[in-house]
């Protein structure tokens, strides 16, 4: 009986899905990619100027992604994964070496806030300097927290 049990919490289906899967799986892909586009865009923008000069001269945003109720579409929580590296040649080595880090940073993202909510206010050309849905942070400010 506890096999059985087991077994059919495998199956069960979790209570959040990846905001790209919601709806359904895919579904939510094209309007979630317009969304991180215009992250990036801003972060790449601005990079060079603030996150970029100090040691990982070529931090790269990754990957966004976002956990939401499978059924009410509510974001629970939204992290940013970046990285960054440096290379330099040691005196006593034969080889480069390499010094390379990541990062994975929480968004403010309030209780309630809708997917639809959070996809409209990030997706348009500001969306880095845009405050997060409910608050008076940006995604920006949150980086700078992270980064």
């Amino acid at each position: 009986m506890i096999v059985a049990g087991l077994l059919l919490l495998g199956l069960a289906p979790g209570t959040h899905v990846d905001a790209r899967d919601y709806p359904a799986a895919g579904q939510g892909d094209a309007a979630f990619a317009v969304m991180e586009r215009a992250l990036v865009r801003g972060f790449d923008n601005i990079c060079g100027d603030t996150f970029c000069e100090g040691d990982y001269g070529n931090l790269r945003a990754l990957q966004l992604r976002c956990a939401v109720g499978s059924r009410s579409g509510v974001v629970a929580g939204c992290l940013w994964s970046f990285a960054g590296s440096y290379a330099y040649v040691s005196p006593t080595a034969a080889l480069p070496e390499v010094n390379a880090r990541t990062w994975a940073c929480p968004l403010p993202v309030v209780a309630g806030t809708s997917l639809a909510t959070l996809l409209e206010r990030l997706s348009g050309p500001d969306a880095l300097d845009t405050p997060l849905p409910g608050t008076g942070v940006s995604t920006y400010q949150a980086l700078t927290d992270c980064l």
